[in-house]
């Protein structure tokens, strides 16, 4: 269920902090386990990683490069070392450990939510689950800029599912918001005294959206039934290189590759796997050659019906969050907006 304002309808009330007191905050989450949090990365450019100076931490920032999945399921992983001589293998130790992702917006959550669906399903995933445990997150409010569209696809920006603390930052400071009894122990282990939480109603100042889908989000599996053959896909790939930046960096994309490397001494060698993407020219590549999906307008209309149907009609949820990011970062200036309202309005002129 998509809340409205969840911030009156999910909290359990709020304390106020001024920006010294936030710092603190800050200080005491980094003794209390590892903090991951958003740092400044070049002069524009934005990046997960673990806390070591309380002031390189970012609250604003409009999102990161790569997503939060690369914690869970890492861009390169080792599955198993083996040995051909002697016939053996084993399987790296999986450390759980406590983290707390600070200052996480609510799609990059939302996104872990789908990751979690997918991996749980099945033969569960171990490596990835194993991750996930002891994980908290506290989020934070933002302001969308013009590749963000979290409305578009029925996801708030103060959705505060999954989170135990949530932030909203005001011109004299921030409410931090106690979503669950975790954010509350947080809280009342931060304070030496009782805290006192406020529960009068917080309404956020309104934030728009710049890019919107012209069509409500529930419509958009009934507008991938009618667009298969459309001609938008061929006008799109005149556009995109294939690089696959918008699969590799998109929080809810999930496909890997595994592959076996072997040491120049031709005995010793490990099994790793890494991401993969649907957009790159080898990812349909079966033996012999062929390949199921060698044009790129058949891999972009992969790409888009995986995030609209194909596991929309598993999960009953979409698999597009509207970071932006495969907007944002690609380099050809491909809209995942322009595209499916090209689309929406071949429907509409055919219907």
């Amino acid at each position: 269920m998509h809340l409205k304002n969840p911030l009156t309808l999910q909290n359990k009330g709020y304390v106020f902090f001024d920006s010294e007191t936030m710092k603190t905050f800050i200080s005491f989450l980094m003794n209390q386990a590892e903090l991951i949090a958003a740092h400044k990365k070049g002069e524009s450019s934005y990046v997960f990683r673990a806390a070591e100076n309380v002031d390189e931490v970012i609250l604003d920032y409009p999102r990161t490069i790569q997503p939060l999945k690369k914690f869970f399921l890492p861009p390169r992983e080792t599955l198993l070392n083996f040995n051909l001589e002697e016939n053996d293998f084993d399987v790296p130790d999986m450390e759980t450990k406590k983290r707390i992702f600070f200052g996480v917006h609510s799609y990059e959550l939302q996104a872990i939510h789908i990751l979690d669906y997918n991996f749980k399903r099945g033969n569960p995933e171990s490596n990835y689950l194993k991750k996930r445990e002891e994980s908290l997150f506290i989020g934070i409010s933002y302001t969308p800029d013009e590749y963000h569209f979290g409305k578009s696809v029925g996801l708030e920006i103060e959705k505060t599912e999954g989170m135990c603390l949530y932030i909203e930052p005001m011109e004299a400071g921030y409410y931090m918001f106690v979503v669950d009894d975790n954010g509350l122990k947080l809280l009342t282990e931060f304070s030496s005294e009782t805290v006192a939480l406020k529960t009068e109603t917080i309404k956020p100042q309104p934030k728009e959206f710049q890019k919107k889908i012209k069509y409500h989000y529930n419509r958009l599996p009934q507008v991938f039934d009618k667009v298969y053959d459309s001609s938008v896909w061929k006008k799109v790939s005149e556009k995109c290189v294939g690089c696959g930046t918008c699969n590799l960096l998109c929080p809810t994309c999930y496909c890997f590759d595994v592959r076996d490397e072997i040491e120049l001494d031709t005995i010793n060698g490990k099994r790793e796997r890494f991401w993969d993407g649907c957009m790159l020219n080898t990812f349909a590549e079966a033996a012999g050659g062929e390949n199921f999906r060698d044009k790129l307008h058949n891999r972009t209309r992969h790409r888009l019906f995986r995030k609209f149907k194909y596991i929309t009609e598993h999960s009953g949820e979409l698999s597009c969050v509207g970071c932006g990011r495969c907007t944002s970062f690609c380099p050809a200036n491909i809209s995942i907006i322009d595209i499916i309202n090209n689309l929406i309005e071949e429907v509409s002129l055919n219907s």
